[in-house]
């Protein structure tokens, strides 16, 4: 089930929000969509933080794109100002969280539809994210509702992907940069959290 956030006061953009039933992570929400330039530049423009690295690109300019180049620390005060500019928590998922919704209620599943090929279920494989990600929400749902979860952009989560030296912070999903485009639900990634790269982008959680 989706359902709004309310909206950025006057900027005319709301943050819309499936709701996770309870399971391996407790119930919560989380984007239905990756954060896209239109909004990263709302947050930009409120508060002068600095633009996403890539955001002048052809390749990454469309204000439909999952915003690319930001480090764990931006999409960190993205959440921040969020939370303030809505009166909701919002942040980044966990790890359990952000795989338990790509299931999308399929437990077990390889994938957010199944256990079905990625080549298989795109038959247009070859000819997507050729140079950067597609805008979001093109491609079906998952179960509840989620878009383009495992693939798209790789996603910041808010652990340490190694808790006892913190020098990386966990991703998950699967990338338009790679050869294989579409991760599994289970796959994971990490980089160092001040990195800003061009196939990382995130989605917000909120309790």
């Amino acid at each position: 089930m989706a359902r709004g956030s309310p909206a950025l006061r006057g900027r005319g953009l709301a943050v819309a929000l499936c709701e996770i039933p309870a399971g391996a992570a407790g119930a919560f929400r989380i984007g239905r969509t990756q954060v896209t330039n239109a909004e990263y530049d709302a947050f930009v423009a409120a508060t002068g933080a600095t633009a996403a690295r890539f955001r002048e690109q052809p390749e990454f300019a469309s204000p439909s794109q999952p915003v690319v180049g930001v480090s764990w620390f931006d999409a960190t005060r993205f959440c921040d100002w969020l939370s303030e500019e809505t009166g909701e928590r919002f942040r980044l998922p966990t790890e359990p969280e952000w795989e338990w919704a790509a299931r999308g209620g399929l437990v077990g599943a390889r994938y957010p539809w199944g256990d079905e090929s990625p080549l298989d279920r795109y038959p247009d494989y070859a000819s997507l994210w050729r140079d950067g990600p597609e805008p979001v929400g093109l491609h079906l749902s998952n179960g509840y509702g989620i878009y383009d979860i495992c693939e798209n952009v790789h996603e910041w989560c808010a652990d340490w992907h190694d808790p006892e030296t913190r020098k990386r912070r966990a991703s998950r999903g699967g990338s338009w940069r790679h050869q294989l485009k579409v991760s599994t639900c289970a796959a994971r990634s990490s980089i160092p959290p001040e990195f800003r790269y061009a196939d990382y982008g995130f989605r917000v959680a909120a309790d």
